[in-house]
């Protein structure tokens, strides 16, 4: 146990490193290309920083194991809007900008009940697979092409040559994917040495440890005031985790929602729409400390329900 525990707090500080030279590295890409901070934060580092749900739900499905696969992946979605995205919506307001209220936040909630849609039937095969990797390839290619700089104005991030922004990238997901995977594995040794099922282990513990990278990553974001960038990481994280992880996952075996209740679809649905309420209520336009106070409401509700079930 006590090996276990020196294991995870290894894998922790991997983590917090790596978020600290990704963002490094993606604020100097967005600002040596012209690219948003918003879409570098959904693409390169959504991409890198959901890496970790690739690697265990692909296993899962290999395993042909459903509940770790869905588990994961619904497990970290509601993790990264109701728990990371308020808890650094308290640590500083979240500018949510005109493409992310019309086409970012949208997207991100039909993409949401699309698959919450396909998991209430029942589960999803190989065909629904495939459509999903397909909409992700075209949410990419939008994303790109209706990209243009409305963010507000934030401290100019350092600017790297081509070479040393490149391995700053690459670093930091390595550190990120390594250091998250030697923690995931330690909490889940853990979990199994106290004896809860895989359900609680899917959603809880490799829904925590997968959605490490993207916690540290938002935070480190907003500390070094790239807010856009710890914006575009949650919601690139969420469709990269619906579309392309269930999408993979449902092409290697079809997978089974039939262990997923009635709460997991409500925390699911309910996390994502109260970032878009955001938009309207309290201070428009900013996700504050009142819809971040909402948001952890949420988590911690669907947290005592889990406990109270297990």
């Amino acid at each position: 146990m006590i090996l276990e525990i020196l294991f995870l707090l290894l894998g922790l500080a991997m983590v917090i490193g790596g978020a600290n030279s990704l963002v490094d590295g993606a604020s100097s890409v967005a600002r040596r290309t012209g690219i948003s901070e918003f879409v570098i934060g959904l693409i390169i580092v959504g991409f890198g920083t959901s890496l970790p749900e690739l690697v265990v739900s692909v296993t899962g499905a290999l395993a042909k194991n459903s509940d770790i696969a869905i588990g994961n992946v619904l497990g970290s979605n509601i993790f990264n809007t109701s728990l990371i995205l308020a808890v650094s919506a308290m640590i500083a307001p979240v500018a949510i900008t005109r493409s992310n209220k019309f086409r970012d936040i949208p997207i991100t909630i039909l993409v949401t009940f699309l698959v919450a849609a396909l998991g209430w039937q029942g589960g999803l095969n190989r065909l629904e697979g495939i459509i999903m990797v397909l909409l992700f390839a075209a949410y990419i290619i939008y994303s790109f092409k209706t990209d243009h700089e409305d963010a507000p104005a934030e401290e100019e991030a350092k600017i790297f040559n081509t070479f040393t922004s490149v391995l700053l990238i690459l670093g930091g997901l390595a550190c990120l994917v390594l250091g998250g995977r030697l923690f995931v594995n330690s909490a889940v040794n853990i979990a199994h040495m106290i004896g809860v099922s895989d359900k609680f282990i899917a959603i809880t513990v490799l829904a925590v440890g997968t959605s490490l990278p993207e916690f540290v990553t938002s935070i480190v974001a907003l500390a070094k005031k790239r807010s856009q960038l710890a914006l575009g990481n949650i919601l690139g994280s969420n469709v990269f985790n619906l579309l392309l992880i269930l999408g993979v996952s449902a092409i290697i075996s079809p997978t089974s929602f039939a262990r997923i209740d009635v709460y997991d679809y409500a925390a699911l649905l309910l996390s994502i729409v109260l970032v878009w309420t955001a938009v309207y209520t309290g201070k428009k336009n900013v996700l504050d400390r009142f819809d971040a106070s909402l948001m952890l409401l949420l988590f911690a509700a669907y947290m005592t329900k889990l406990f109270i079930t297990l």
